[in-house]
């Protein structure tokens, strides 16, 4: 796993030895960075499930000016941590050892708002759709205006809404505008409708 582009290219980043850490390939994390390029200059980004901080540093990397990165996981905090390191990027960047819903209602509290959002739970939860639900009803907080959010799943859970699969494109407030296969990943993109 490495940094594909800008500041920090071609810088490894450690990956923690867990099964509960799952970075986005390097193909995918390409053909997602060239969709997102017109957000990310100047961003502010939330990696909300961040794993090894793998998608925030890259956004760092391509000129974000903030990254908040969290996960509930303490090994994945360490990598993180370590990562951030790494690139020399500690001044541009926020770790948070929370539940996702408790960094949501922080999130709320202090009036914070992103212009990137990367979902990236564990494929087989609804944490992703949680989140989704959580900022739709928060209408106009946490996503900026003219933000996007990146919810990555794969195949294999959307098979198993089976007859729900409809309840990822129906959010009050939240748009899904770009709809991305590569392999088994799924990329959907979000904004404000």
């Amino acid at each position: 796993m490495r940094i594909i582009a800008g500041k920090y290219k071609a810088k490894k980043l450690l990956s923690p030895k867990t099964t509960k850490t799952r970075p986005t390939l390097d193909r995918v994390k390409e053909a997602l960075f060239s969709i997102l390029t017109p957000y990310i200059e100047g961003a502010n980004v939330l990696d909300l499930f961040s794993g090894t901080g793998n998608l925030g540093l890259e956004s760092i990397s391509r000129g974000a000016k903030f990254a908040l990165m969290n996960d509930i996981e303490k090994i994945a905090i360490s990598t993180i941590i370590s990562n951030t390191k790494l690139t020399k990027s500690e001044k541009c960047v926020k770790i948070s050892n929370k539940d996702y819903i408790k960094c949501l209602n922080q999130i709320i509290k202090e009036n914070l708002t992103f212009d990137v959002i990367f979902l990236d739970p564990p494929y087989d939860s609804k944490l992703g759709i949680n989140t989704l639900e959580i900022i739709s009803n928060n209408y106009p907080k946490i996503l900026s205006e003219n933000g996007v959010i990146v919810y990555e799943t794969d195949k294999s859970f959307i098979s198993k809404l089976k007859d729900n699969e409809d309840i990822l494109d129906n959010f009050s407030k939240l748009e899904c505008f770009d709809n991305r296969n590569y392999g088994n990943v799924v990329l959907k993109l979000y904004k404000w409708r």
